[in-house]
């Protein structure tokens, strides 16, 4: 089976998910094997944290998970792209619908992604 080259990016690659239905870019997060082979064997998206150092099923918490489409790779192997339809209307841990809610206009900045939940609700912090 193809897989990503996760020794060509220090065992990391990027992931763009992006919603099936609409294209909507909703967030960027980062994959090493291990979320890889979840995300195969479960049809859920399951990423690497960073900051946690640690994986991450998208969604365990909050109930907001997303469900794989399709998987598709970048010409040299290194950038993943799944679609995905985000479960609950959420893929921001700030419960905005998109990560990317911050649009720039000259020097104008406005939120244009919509509040789905409350993050103090669901995440208690």
């Amino acid at each position: 089976m193809l897989r990503p080259d996760f020794a060509k990016c220090g065992g990391l690659v990027p992931v763009i998910a992006q919603e099936a239905q609409t294209g909507e870019v909703l967030m960027l997060a980062y994959m090493n094997e291990a979320a890889w082979d979840k995300t195969i064997e479960t049809g859920e998206a399951h990423y690497y944290s960073r900051s946690r150092n640690t994986l991450w099923h998208k969604g365990g918490t909050s109930g907001h998970v997303q469900k794989v489409h399709t998987i598709r790779l970048d010409c040299d192997a290194d950038t993943v792209l799944i679609q995905v339809t985000q479960m609950g209307g959420a893929a921001c841990h700030t419960g905005r619908k998109s990560c990317f809610y911050r649009e720039i206009d000259g020097d104008a900045v406005r939120e244009c992604s919509p509040m789905v939940f409350d993050p103090k609700e669901v995440y208690g912090k």
